[in-house]
């Protein structure tokens, strides 16, 4: 056993994993935190960092360098993803990161971050059964969308990714570009769905969505929806993860969220406070998105009638890496 630490430092939220990797593969976890500091705040309007956001980040990571010397890390990486690509001042967290946790700060490309969601996603769904030689029905494919604050990732393959694309649409990119009103106007809602549309004209250049047997989605915004769809009295990552809902019910919720005033998301058992702002406009991206799949796998002869969910993501498959074997990744570009 090694203990590794995972540090996913997003738009929105700071996560840490500190878990046990055996010499098979296999993750135990120890401890599994999470801290929503809105490090890309403004930064879609500013290209910048904010002090604000800064000193947020950095306390949290002040905590993490605490837990991971607590809890004896042995390894330790730290990923940044869209927020961090696309801010002018990065080197000035980034520096202060190593000072902090003594290891580099990875800003990983769109590739990387959907290769490593992907091996973490897929952790979700139950062991498959070996391939039939004689059987010539096409071997399944998974598409794995993760829905983050500046960025939403799809990446589809079997067992490994084979084609991956990263969008610039993202919760908290969405919702502080369109969103004023309270709860979002229709006018508002169909200027993000826009956005999330023209990306998916571009994204499905190099991901071919009618290709998708399974939908798997990860993140704090497909989490929430997945929580209100079953009705949970709290938020419940067990009963979360690996959930495989009809399509239709996804898209409910996802309706009912977009129309909730903030008095209401606020008052939800499962919403997370750092959410309660940017579950809207989450949502009317994941319905989107599951919009676009369900026409491409209906004309190819195989509509999408489930969605599943996955607890384990991007964090899972960081902590995965700091063993022998590094993540494959997707063959086409982002």
């Amino acid at each position: 056993m090694t203990r590794v630490a995972a540090i996913d430092c997003g738009t929105n939220s700071i996560r840490l994993l500190i878990a046990d990797l055996d010499g098979h593969g296999g993750l135990t976890d120890v401890l599994r935190t999470l801290e929503v500091v809105r490090l890309g705040e403004g930064v879609d309007r500013t290209g910048r960092f904010s002090q604000g956001a800064l000193d947020r980040t950095l306390a949290a990571v002040r905590r993490y360098a605490d837990l991971c010397r607590e809890h004896g890390a042995e390894r330790i990486r730290f990923v940044a993803t869209s927020a961090t690509r696309d801010a002018a001042n990065r080197a000035e967290f980034t520096d202060a990161v190593v000072a902090i946790l003594g290891v580099p700060v990875e800003v990983i490309p769109g590739t990387e971050e959907a290769a490593l969601s992907f091996r973490g996603a897929l952790t979700a769904l139950p062991a498959a059964e070996p391939n039939d030689a004689v059987n010539s029905t096409p071997a399944p494919k998974n598409l794995v969308v993760d829905l983050g604050g500046g960025s939403t990732e799809l990446v589809i393959g079997g067992n490994i990714p084979e084609a991956a694309y990263s969008m610039d649409v993202g919760c908290v990119r969405l919702a502080e570009r369109n969103i004023t009103s309270d709860p979002p106007s229709e006018s508002e809602l169909d200027a993000i769905r826009s956005d999330v549309s023209a990306a998916l004209d571009i994204a499905t250049a190099m991901v071919n969505l009618s290709q998708a047997t399974e939908v798997i989605g990860v993140a704090g915004t497909v989490t929430t929806i997945t929580a209100h769809a079953l009705g949970l009295t709290s938020y419940d990552p067990v009963a979360i993860n690996g959930s495989r809902l009809p399509l239709a019910d996804v898209l409910r919720s996802c309706e009912a969220l977009t129309l909730m005033p903030r008095v209401e998301r606020e008052a939800l058992p499962y919403m997370h406070p750092g959410r309660v702002d940017v579950i809207a406009s989450g949502a009317i991206i994941w319905a989107t998105v599951l919009h676009r799949v369900a026409d491409a796998t209906a004309a190819a002869g195989h509509p999408l009638e489930w969605v599943t969910t996955s607890e384990h993501d991007i964090l899972d498959g960081v902590a995965l890496s700091l063993g022998n074997s590094p993540p494959e990744l997707p063959v086409s570009p982002v």
